[in-house]
């Protein structure tokens, strides 16, 4: 039977963990209390610290007994994370905290597939939750009071947040059926063609495009590695620009890292590799004054990239490709490959996307089940979309 994981520091959380367990409990609900504490627990858990610490790959000895509290809770974060991917009944998890506990605590829930319930009850809800979010399915909600002793105030957000649990874990979600979801990205200077991709597929495939700013990608990636993807048509993977040279919508190391794990079926392209983006002027680093620059409005301004910064973001991509085991089709579009870089465009730089093309060409590795296509189009030319659709559709029947 599937459990509501209940999660906080027994040793200093105690009365708070021991409320919200009671409370979730008493709506039905089947509960685990877990200690992820680095001291000894005052109240009952039903999993204690310890259990937790020894799924740390280093050992229990590697969170537990140890005197430097950013160390212990890095640890405990790590063996909490371990341990509850390893469980298999889990029917959601709501876990209580100030800023180690929540540190700790959302480390796990990140690692879980995106629909598990997870509610986060913080002291830090209130401010930038990001650090702790990510691109997970977390619900923050703030604490008010701190976790020093429960309180009137206290337990009524504790209660509030025990009847959002057990109704999350005892009502889910119905299974997803119909058509199998796909993940495309796309950027404003991309819309045409992945617009047009979406519209060509819509009939056999539930269509989710992501905005390629950063968080985007690693969304579409987080849903294919939760198995909620039947495949990926990738045309802008533009934060590799930003992630090599300093951009403020980067994409992470891991990148393509989702497509070598899952096999998933992927058509990818070179879809606003021309720039970096920078929020407004002022905020540019030094080094790059003097590049060639487009306002895309008063807060946003892309840097187009430069004939070397191209050969090292080819060459980047291609290598992350060539560790794909499953079905890949990259597809080079000659002509261009944003709105901007368009004979006439303001990054219009046939050498740069050369120096482009050639080094995804040369690192990617095609082989049998990998391939690379050059295309005397446009990106956004109706036919490269057709072109696109096509080589997706050949290759999720493979």
């Amino acid at each position: 039977m599937k459990r509501i994981y209940v999660v906080g520091t027994a040793d200093t959380k105690g009365e708070e963990l021991a409320f919200l367990a009671d409370t979730i409990a008493a709506t039905g609900s089947s509960v685990a209390r877990v200690d992820i504490g680095t001291r000894g627990a005052t109240v009952p858990v039903d999993i204690p610290a310890s259990e937790v610490a020894a799924h740390h790959p280093g050992g229990a000895s590697a969170v537990l007994g140890i005197d430097d509290r950013g160390t212990a809770v890095a640890g405990m974060g790590a063996a909490f994370t371990s341990f509850i991917q390893s469980r298999d009944d889990v029917a959601g998890i709501i876990g209580i905290g100030g800023g180690g506990g929540t540190s700790i605590v959302t480390s796990g829930m990140r690692a879980l597939s995106l629909g598990v319930p997870k509610i986060m009850v913080s002291t830090l809800a209130s401010g930038d939750t990001a650090p702790y979010v990510d691109v997970s399915d977390i619900i923050m909600m703030p604490s008010v009071t701190d976790m020093a002793g429960l309180n009137r105030l206290s337990r009524t957000v504790l209660h509030n947040a025990a009847q959002a649990i057990a109704g999350m874990a005892s009502k889910p979600a119905p299974a997803a059926t119909g058509k199998p979801a796909l993940g495309l990205t796309m950027f404003g200077v991309t819309t045409p063609c992945v617009t047009a991709i979406a519209d060509q597929l819509r009939a056999n495939y539930d269509c989710m495009v992501f905005h390629a700013t950063g968080t985007g990608g690693r969304s579409m990636e987080k849903l294919a590695d939760s198995g909620l993807l039947a495949g990926v048509i990738d045309i802008t993977t533009t934060e590799v620009c930003d992630l090599l040279f300093g951009g403020v919508l980067p994409a992470t190391e891991d990148r393509f890292g989702a497509i070598a794990r899952t096999k998933l079926p992927y058509v990818g392209s070179v879809g606003a590799l021309d720039m970096v983006n920078f929020w407004a002027p002022p905020t540019i680093p030094e080094k790059y004054r003097g590049r060639l620059f487009y306002e895309h409005n008063p807060n946003v301004t892309l840097m187009r990239t430069t004939a070397d910064e191209c050969r090292s973001i080819g060459e980047w991509i291609g290598e992350k490709l060539s560790r794909c085991e499953g079905p890949v089709h990259f597809l080079i579009p000659e002509k261009g490959v944003s709105a901007l870089d368009i004979e006439g465009g303001a990054f219009f730089d046939p050498q740069a996307d050369a120096i482009l093309f050639d080094a995804i060409e040369r690192t990617i590795q095609p082989n049998a089940t990998r391939r690379v296509t050059r295309l005397p189009l446009h990106i956004n030319d109706p036919q490269f979309a057709r072109v696109a659709t096509a080589a997706f559709l050949d290759i999720a029947r493979q």
